[in-house]
């Protein structure tokens, strides 16, 4: 009886974080990636970047647009901002 109780809210536990996870994700993303590129390409038009080192890029894995800062030869973007859109 006592198992059927720790079971019980274990599952219980395993379910709310599942449902937790599922209302972040698809309550904190871009509704589409057409939507996420125009927010990031408006970010950027607005941002003064004399040297042009500033740009948008999708990356396809991750699903969002990424507003970055190219560094010199061997240094790696510098991330600026993320639009993560929903993929489903």
């Amino acid at each position: 009886m006592k198992f059927m109780k720790i079971a019980s809210l274990f599952f219980q536990g395993i379910l709310s974080f599942i449902l937790v996870g599922f209302s972040i994700y698809f309550l904190t993303g871009y509704d589409s990636a057409f939507e996420a590129d125009q927010l990031c390409h408006s970010y950027l038009s607005n941002l003064p970047d004399q040297s042009g080192r500033l740009g948008c890029d999708h990356d396809t894995e991750t699903h969002q647009w990424i507003l970055y800062e190219k560094q010199d030869n061997s240094e790696p973007a510098k991330i600026i901002k993320k639009y993560r859109y929903k993929f489903l």
